[in-house]
């Protein structure tokens, strides 16, 4: 991630990998996008596999890949109200990159 707005822009203007890794190049990101790779869930998926980061953290994170266009947000009228997040389609085109991550760390960081 840059540490500032102008880094940021200087960097990812031209760079669609500079792009790809500020979006994907965040933990708590990379758990959000595994967990839904398996499917449909709601914000509590999240705190339960994300037990040591705050709510407002994650909220952040959800958030950051709704505006992105990489996860859909679907709000259902319902008491208590019920929200579903899913992947895009954008979303979905970061699974082999996600995959080889995994194998990656799988192979060489254990």
């Amino acid at each position: 991630m840059f540490r500032t707005t102008s880094q940021k822009k200087a960097i990812c203007t031209n760079c669609p990998l500079a792009k790809t890794a500020n979006i994907i190049g965040d933990a708590v990101i990379l758990i959000i996008l595994r967990e839904l790779f398996t499917g449909k869930k709601r914000f509590k998926d999240f705190e339960n596999k994300l037990d040591s980061v705050s709510t407002r953290t994650i909220s952040d994170k959800l958030k950051t890949l709704e505006q992105e266009g990489i996860i859909s947000r679907e709000e259902f009228s319902e008491k208590p109200p019920r929200v579903e997040y899913t992947l895009s389609k954008k979303g979905l085109g970061l699974k082999p990159i996600l995959t080889s991550t995994l194998k990656y760390g799988e192979m060489f960081l254990k």
